[in-house]
């Protein structure tokens, strides 16, 4: 169970990143509020609510999609620009009453091992910005979800998507309604080149090679051994690559 001692709105990103930047106090940035994740082991003593520091916007710069952090999934899913494949994925984070106040920040930063949403992201070569001390930093989002770069003391402030080319994926699951055992996005972009991601092979969502599918040592629970997920995550892969074939339509 979480203890909250105190709880911030602040107007500024500034004045959001000093209240994260105390050393003495364990705060946490708070989003749509479905998650408050601390640091392992540890209880935040304060949040700082990020509703109010305009991080809610969508914008398009060619093909380039920016979407602020603090966009519900909701009206990610409705918006016009948003890939069809990740809008599919979004679909699939939870039920209305959690993706009408779940922020794509949060999906991000959370980077669940089963999210569907995430794995596009990465299929998508993503970039995240990430406001901290020393100004907005642009990480790939590979080297977020991998560990490569921490978010404590940090905000994301948006994250960034190339448009165009065509996405697909493939999932098993023991029952339709059922988070997938193994699930695997892929994006063949506009210049032909494929990228896949899949869940429940790893640790976090992870971009994966078809011929490195053997290498994988997915962690087994009670729906899957290693082994098979090993196997799913062949399967699946293969199909998403036969329905993006080289040269297909955008």
């Amino acid at each position: 169970m979480v203890t909250i001692r105190a709880y911030h709105r602040p107007t500024t990103l500034a004045a959001a990143l000093e209240l994260l930047a105390r050393p003495d106090v364990e705060a946490i940035p708070l989003g749509g509020g479905t998650e408050i994740n601390g640091l392992p082991g540890r209880v935040p003593s304060e949040v700082v609510d990020l509703q109010a520091l305009g991080l809610a916007d969508i914008s398009r710069d060619g093909a380039t999609l920016d979407v602020g952090s603090m966009v519900t999934l909701r009206d990610f899913i409705e918006h016009e620009w948003t890939p069809p494949l990740l809008r599919d994925l979004a679909r699939r984070e939870g039920p209305n009453t959690i993706r009408n106040v779940a922020t794509l920040g949060g999906v991000v930063a959370t980077a669940d091992p089963e999210s569907g949403l995430v794995a596009g992201l990465l299929a998508y070569s993503a970039v995240v910005s990430i406001a901290g001390a020393s100004g907005i930093e642009n990480v790939v989002l590979t080297d977020l979800v991998g560990g490569g770069k921490g978010l404590v003391g940090s905000i994301i402030t948006s994250v960034q998507i190339a448009l165009g080319g065509d996405g697909t994926f493939e999932a098993t699951a023991r029952t339709p309604a059922d988070t997938p055992i193994v699930l695997v996005a892929g994006h063949r972009s506009d210049d032909d080149s494929l990228l896949l991601a899949a869940t429940g092979v790893a640790a976090t969502p992870v971009l994966i090679e078809p011929d490195g599918i053997e290498d994988l040592r997915p962690p087994p629970d009670f729906r899957g051994s290693a082994d098979y997920r090993r196997h799913l995550a062949g399967v699946l892969a293969a199909r998403v690559v036969g329905r993006l074939p080289e040269g297909g339509p955008a």
